[in-house]
């Protein structure tokens, strides 16, 4: 049984794949300059109070105002105490799946704690947001705080395959993305099995409907983590190449990892299509 994160996450899986099927590849090389602007624009519309102000909305009662409550002695601490309350209130957020706002504190943390592994924490929660949030509006903003993450981690780590994969991730789905792709495949040079790296030439494999190379890559990821995302992913792309066979396999495979009722009912329909 999945957690409400993960549910969340393949709850998802089926507008995504709407949307890499609609993307056509030469839409993901942009203007530099346009996108550029377009994120100074949205980075100047949200502050990470505002996105605070938004996560707290629809949480229960009591625990707003536990998060106000903790807000308030952030501000009235002094520098030696806020440390230790910012790394309380990430772990609020976390608690209850605000995900951007937690990303935000975890960056506050960073720059107070300068070290390679704070900003590799702040740079995976912010992709982890920007992947999740239906958002059109925020999603720059997050993936533009996620490359700075990512950039001043791999600054304090220039080996980290971890840093340059959410670095690569991160370009992707930002302003560059044929730097991105670059970047991913220079870690899977290095570290042919790399998950993230995969998985994410993998979603790029899709983008551009080469998808016999999305079906090696999604392997490669599920070989090593039994993810029912990947193996829905892996099961769209064998679909697309018409090996019917192992795309309900791999369907039944999602369906069973992912364990939710709305993606199911999605696969049900699926099989009984590709049985016919």
């Amino acid at each position: 049984m999945l957690t409400t994160k993960q549910i969340l996450v393949i709850s998802g899986t089926i507008l995504l794949i709407g949307v890499l099927m609609a993307q056509p590849i030469k839409s993901l090389v942009k203007e530099d300059t346009a996108e550029e602007a377009q994120a100074n624009t949205t980075n100047e519309s949200f502050t990470p109070e505002s996105v605070y102000a938004i996560a707290k909305q629809g949480l229960n009662a009591n625990i707003q105002q536990e998060i106000t409550a903790l807000e308030e002695r952030i501000g009235a601490a002094s520098e030696e105490e806020k440390l230790s309350l910012l790394k309380q209130l990430a772990t609020k957020w976390n608690g209850v799946n605000k995900i951007s706002a937690e990303a935000f504190t975890l960056e506050e943390i960073a720059k107070k704690e300068a070290n390679y592994e704070n900003w590799l924490k702040a740079g995976d929660a912010f992709a982890a947001s920007y992947h999740n949030i239906q958002d059109t509006v925020l999603a720059p903003v997050l993936t533009d705080h996620a490359l700075q993450a990512y950039e001043k981690a791999l600054a304090l780590n220039s080996n980290s395959l971890e840093a340059k994969t959410g670095l690569g991730s991160a370009y992707v789905n930002g302003t560059n993305p044929m730097k991105g792709i670059t970047m991913l495949l220079e870690v899977v040079k290095e570290d042919p099995t790399n998950l993230k790296a995969n998985f994410n030439l993998g979603l790029f494999s899709m983008q551009s409907r080469q998808f016999d190379k999305a079906v090696d890559r999604f392997k490669t990821v599920v070989d090593q983590k039994p993810d029912p995302e990947a193996w829905f992913y892996l099961a769209t792309s064998y679909e697309n190449i018409g090996l019917k066979k192992e795309a309900i396999a791999a369907f039944e495979k999602s369906k069973q990892l992912a364990a939710d009722p709305s993606l199911s009912q999605f696969i049900d329909r699926k099989i009984n299509e590709l049985s016919k």
